[in-house]
């Protein structure tokens, strides 16, 4: 039996593989309701179906240990945000606990029985952060505070039975004291009501009627207070009349209440160890010797040991310090790569952490003492990938306009590619953060994938190269650290394996602005520009930054009400200078950023639209200071391919 097809059918069947090779072609990646790609071509789904493994990475921050149970509470992500999770055994698995559209933090148990914890979440990124109380009897979840101002914390007392927190109700801008009975919303107490907003509640006297407080000024200056618990009478424990402006950062009382331990640079150009006691004010310094900061700490329960961190260059070390004999215990061996959280279990014997390294996302780690093991809690996915030959960091300095030694972290594509590979240069915010060598994610991509190297720079302002160095780029010096990328670019061209006419700079928050002014100062020296919830003008800025965030930043930046400060500010705000701008740019911005407000992208993408300048803006209408939802995040990296692909991989049109 023969099949006879007419004339039109077989035609159609003809072209079948042509007309499936276009739709395969034109298929594009749809943009969700909640994100505006404004000027952003359709981007390809090819893109995505190579990239996409890249996304799948997972990792876990630590967050406490269970006061009865050897069981640690972690965050990480399943879905689209980071949530609680339970891991009941080392390896075991992580058993979720909260579930919200948005990324919860902070999560802590109640201190003696841990039959409920705390955390807090906020809403679409505006970082009114609330506190919620999440009962594992029976999973339910009850809102502990207003709901609509910003609240930090909480701070358990040693009975568990009282907690300490700031808020902002009161006028939005300063921050204040409260306490409450977590399992009586009700009790709510407005204790202190403070002037500024960098207040925050650091530890609880063991008789639990004091409260160690910290009044943070800038990442330069800052005090410690003893508040009353329950008139909230306060009592300053640093002084504020000295020359020398001192910083202090983890902060605890000791077992008997005689003394705190904290850490701080007074007499140093680095955070150290230290004992203050409380009667004479006096500071005994106490650790390891290392000129290097103390990054953070943890008191056992019972005071006789602390844990503390050292950031070594970047990397770093775990150390155990017995406080009876002064003498240094056997810590845990790392590889290169950067410690968050330390706690200890209510015992004392454990000590848990995590750290993230070039070839691991953060994993959750824990060490005994007694027997000097080290336990692995978690495992997180590389969505496959087999990271054990991923780019390690490789610690590179160069000279800059005066010959301070500038220091970053270069990131080198693999072998297989061959001559001189195109250069990302990715600028940390801060100003005061620090790049250090952990796993890179999604930028992993870049590497592998399309062969480019990656440079995390340090410039000067960064955090981890002593107090003088942290203030070399305030106020009127702002433009010293545009300069040290300058010379990095001078240091690009004389590396064989990079290639300094195929530069794209990027960055988050300061590292925004950074890359919105490189992309003005030296408009001929880049090919492209990415910057992410940057600033575009400073006075503006500080003008519509939030109210409890403003002065802080002020001290950072220069004072915008200062008339002389305000021009030098406008004088070297890239919205002013965006004739000089050249290089395309991807401008990246969430709706809801309290930190950087959405009007400091918007304003600069406009007007670099008038000007007939290249231009894509990425908005998304869920997100503050940065995506944190996973579906907005990888578009945002398919974005940034197809942006790379146009505007930096192709190599520079040969001179006539």
């Amino acid at each position: 039996m023969s099949l006879h097809l007419s004339r039109p059918l077989l035609a159609a069947l003809c072209l079948a593989p042509a007309f499936a090779f276009a739709q395969e072609a034109a298929r594009t990646l749809p943009v969700a309701d909640n994100l505006v790609a404004d000027g952003i071509p359709p981007v390809p789904a090819s893109i995505a179906e190579a990239a996409a493994q890249y996304t799948e990475f997972r990792a876990s921050a630590l967050a406490d240990f269970h006061p009865t149970r050897r069981e640690l509470l972690i965050g990480t992500r399943f879905g689209n945000t980071v949530q609680a999770h339970v891991v009941k055994m080392p390896g075991g698995a992580r058993t979720q606990l909260t579930f919200f559209a948005d990324p919860i933090s902070g999560a802590v148990y109640e201190p003696t029985k841990g039959d409920y914890l705390l955390f807090n979440k906020g809403a679409g990124g505006n970082e009114n952060f609330q506190l919620f109380r999440l009962d594992l009897q029976n999973g339910k979840t009850t809102l502990l505070t207003d709901g609509k101002s910003r609240h930090s914390g909480p701070r358990f007392s040693r009975s568990g039975k009282t907690i300490a927190y700031t808020g902002n109700a009161r006028n939005k801008v300063d921050v204040d004291i409260y306490t409450m009975d977590p399992l009586k919303p009700e009790t709510a107490k407005l204790i202190a009501e403070n002037k500024g907003g960098g207040w925050g509640v650091a530890d609880w006297s063991p008789d639990e009627k004091q409260l160690l407080v910290a009044e943070y000024i800038s990442i330069n200056e800052s005090y410690l207070w003893l508040f009353d618990a329950a008139t909230g009478a306060r009592t300053p424990l640093t002084p504020r009349d000295s020359k020398e402006k001192v910083a202090y950062g983890a902060a605890a009382f000791a077992k008997d209440g005689k003394g705190i331990y904290v850490t701080t640079d007074k007499d140093s150009e680095f955070q150290r160890l230290c004992y203050i006691d409380l009667a004479t004010k006096t500071h005994k310094f106490i650790g390891a010797s290392v000129k290097w900061d103390v990054d953070g700490m943890a008191l056992s329960d019972d005071g006789s040991k602390i844990a503390y961190t050292t950031n070594e260059d970047g990397i770093s070390v775990i150390r155990l310090l017995d406080l009876k004999t002064s003498k240094e215990l056997p810590a845990p061996k790392l590889p290169p790569g950067d410690v968050g959280t330390l706690r200890w279990n209510k015992a004392g014997t454990e000590l848990a952490y995590a750290i993230s390294s070039a070839r691991s996302p953060s994993d959750v780690y824990s060490f005994t003492l007694a027997t000097q093991k080290t336990d692995r809690w978690t495992e997180g996915e590389t969505g496959g990938l087999i990271t054990k030959d991923f780019a390690e960091a490789k610690l590179v300095r160069w000279p800059s306009f005066d010959k301070r030694e500038i220091s970053g972290f270069l990131y080198q594509p693999p072998a297989k590619f061959t001559g001189k590979r195109p250069v990302i240069i990715n600028i940390h915010g801060g100003p005061e953060a620090q790049a250090r060598p952990i796993y890179l994610g999604r930028n992993n991509y870049y590497l592998n994938e399309l062969g480019c190297a990656i440079i995390f720079p340090n410039v000067r302002g960064s955090s981890g190269y002593g107090k003088t160095f942290l203030t070399l780029d305030n106020g009127k010096l702002r433009e010293d650290s545009y300069k040290d990328i300058a010379a990095l670019l001078d240091w690009i061209k004389t590396q064989p394996q990079l290639d300094a006419d195929r530069v794209l700079v990027t960055g988050g928050s300061y590292g925004g602005h950074m890359t919105f002014a490189i992309a003005t100062y030296y408009p001929d020296r880049i090919r492209a520009a990415l910057p992410v919830v940057g600033m575009s003008n400073l006075v503006t800025f500080l003008k519509n930054t939030e109210g409890y965030r403003r002065d802080l930043r002020r001290v950072e930046y220069g004072d915008e009400r200062d008339p002389d400060m305000e021009a030098f500010l406008q004088r070297i705000a890239p919205l002013n200078k965006v004739d000089q701008i050249k290089a395309p740019m991807l401008v990246v911005q969430g709706k809801n950023d309290p930190r950087v407000p959405y009007t400091e992208s918007e304003q600069i993408v406009e007007t670099l639209k008038k000007k007939g300048q290249p231009v894509w803006y990425l908005l998304a209408k869920d997100e503050g200071h940065g995506f944190q939802k996973k579906a907005n995040a990888d578009f945002q990296f398919y974005s940034t391919i197809l942006f790379m692909q146009k505007h930096l991989l192709e190599p520079a049109p040969k001179a006539p």
